[in-house]
């Protein structure tokens, strides 16, 4: 489906850090998103969010030519679509783990990463680490995403309240990313999605510089303009402090009524749920 969603992309190096190791990277017509937020070495974190993205969006790509819309996997009994995205980020993780092993300079190099793809009305999410997506309804703006974080397991566990954990928990130790263990668990999510809702995709280099509420209205102000949106989240993570590269990609779907064939495969995935 072409131009399936509207996209705003901006990146930028923040006022603390001397380089880039974030990688954003969008395709409107094949209706995906990424942001890879690197770490690890001189420039190493560099490479290895560059590596994700880019092999994420070609892998993804490629696998879509022979994915129909809605098209449901019998095993896992999500779709197919979502089948290639999981794929594709293990493939990533398998090819940043290899090089960090062989190659000196990359030694210990990992990156997060957060990605949407959109089609037909349906969105597949797939994250790990603590880059996260967000979505604005009705000027509502919600968490999408759970980070793999230290921060985010204390509070899971009951031992903080998230504003405990801020207070005495270390920030940015992340429990989970790709190219630090040969083999990753990566989190995946199916949602229906409607274009009067905004989907933003972030590094952590936004939401710890920039309160939810704050992001909420900045989206809510600018909404007509995503663009304009990008470009005053990032201002605020810098005027606020810019202490880490700052990732900022806003997405709009532009859903088309629904297919017969769409309906036909919601009816099945709903079948499969209550079996």
């Amino acid at each position: 489906m072409s131009n399936s969603i509207e996209v705003a992309n901006l990146s930028n190096t923040g006022r603390r850090r001397p380089h880039n190791e974030d990688s954003a990277v969008t395709d409107s017509a094949l209706g995906l998103a990424i942001v890879a937020d690197g770490m690890g070495g001189y420039k190493a974190g560099e490479v290895a969010s560059a590596i994700v993205a880019k092999m994420v969006l070609d892998a993804v790509r490629d696998g879509l030519r022979s994915v129909k819309n809605g098209q449901v996997n019998e095993d896992s009994g999500m779709m197919e679509q979502t089948e290639v995205v999981r794929t594709a980020v293990l493939e990533a993780n398998a090819h940043v783990f290899n090089t960090a092993q062989t190659v000196p300079q990359c030694q210990g190099m990992g990156t997060t990463i957060v990605c949407l793809l959109v089609r037909d009305a349906r969105m597949t999410v797939a994250h790990v680490g603590d880059s996260r997506l967000y979505r604005l309804k009705n000027e509502e703006l919600s968490q999408v995403t759970s980070d793999h974080s230290l921060i985010q397991e204390l509070i899971d566990r009951g031992f903080f309240t998230p504003e405990e954990a801020v207070a005495n928990t270390p920030k940015n130790l992340v429990t989970r990313a790709l190219g630090i263990e040969e083999s990753v668990e990566v989190d995946v999510q199916e949602l229906d999605v409607s274009d009067d809702e905004i989907y933003l995709l972030c590094s952590d280099g936004l939401n710890d510089m920039v309160e939810d509420e704050e992001i909420r209205l900045t989206l809510s102000k600018y909404s007509a303009n995503l663009e304009q949106a990008a470009e005053e989240l990032v201002r605020l993570a810098n005027e606020n402090g810019g202490k880490d590269n700052v990732s900022v990609v806003l997405v709009r779907p532009k859903t088309q009524a629904p297919t017969r064939l769409a309906f036909i495969n919601k009816f099945n995935r709903l079948l499969k749920k209550g079996s």
